[in-house]
């Protein structure tokens, strides 16, 4: 570019270009370059926007929204990248730079840096492999690295979660050897309850079957609950109660609040039918010496 505006100027001016006027081409030219790719990013930008809202509409899976969502990020930061590389090119080579020895020198110091970055390249290469395998996704409720959390953000480098807390964690992919993903189709709240041994089981049985069957019935959880409410039968028997495990399927994602709101309506229920909820109990007897 830098050779063919000089060429029109002196095609139009009939002599060779001063020094100054050869920098002022060479920094329009710059200007050029730049407004260029501002204009290539944003469209890029603006391309995969529309694109991910048109396949977004048309897809009905909740679950593929997320994927696609996901990937649509992973690719517009590629692209940011792509773009910004040829940029950082093209305006060396306007300002008198030769990139052949720049390019020949970062191969051979990537060989030598290639051996002191290979956490680096695993990050990208396990990142890589979970986009590919879809088991990642925007939204997601997972443990990976040790962290619990929903995910905010998935790149080639790293996963960012944000625990119950607010605490935002970064994991970077090459450290994730297995991936717990709650959110995927359904999942199940499990839930022990503690019942007295003076109590009748199958009479505790029916008061926790009823508090399920109209918890699953409301409006708010109705589309959360999936199934009927499974007691699984006697879990343990525990030094101060039996213990009676039953499980929820429900949503991803949704294990915590289905839990929670079943164990406060059932307390009530328990209350009302006069069903006793152990605690810790302890018997002391004195033994008279004398």
């Amino acid at each position: 570019m830098k050779e063919l505006t000089e060429r029109f100027f002196v095609a139009q001016f009939g002599s060779e270009l001063p020094i100054w006027a050869k920098s002022a081409v060479a920094m329009a030219n710059i200007l050029v370059i730049l407004a260029i790719a501002w204009v290539f990013m944003s469209f890029s930008s603006r391309l995969l926007r529309a694109l991910n809202r048109r396949v977004v509409s048309q897809q009905p899976d909740q679950e593929e929204r997320k994927r696609l969502d996901t990937l649509i990020r992973v690719v517009r930061y590629i692209a940011s990248v792509v773009i910004g590389a040829i940029t950082i090119m093209l305006v060396l080579s306007e300002m008198g730079i030769s990139i052949a020895p720049i390019l020949a020198t970062a191969g051979v110091a990537g060989l030598a840096v290639g051996f002191g970055a290979q956490s680096l390249v695993k990050d990208y290469f396990t990142g890589f492999v979970m986009l590919l395998e879809n088991q990642i996704r925007l939204g997601d409720a997972v443990e990976v690295g040790g962290k619990t959390g929903i995910v905010e953000e998935v790149t080639l480098r790293y996963v960012r979660l944000r625990d119950l807390e607010g605490a935002v964690h970064y994991v970077p992919n090459g450290v994730i050897a297995t991936v717990t993903n709650r959110s995927r189709e359904f999942a199940f709240a499990l839930v022990d309850i503690a019942v007295s041994y003076g109590e009748r089981l199958d009479r505790a049985e029916s008061v926790i079957r009823r508090v399920g069957t109209e918890m699953r019935g409301s409006e708010a959880f109705a589309s959360r609950i999936l199934d009927d409410l499974e007691i699984m039968g006697v879990e343990q028997w525990a030094d101060a109660a039996v213990m009676v495990r039953c499980r929820f399927k429900v949503a991803g994602s949704e294990q915590g609040p289905i839990r929670r709101e079943f164990l406060r309506r059932l307390k009530n229920a328990f209350d009302q039918e006069g069903i006793e909820i152990p605690f810790p109990s302890r018997a002391v007897s004195a033994k008279n010496s004398s």
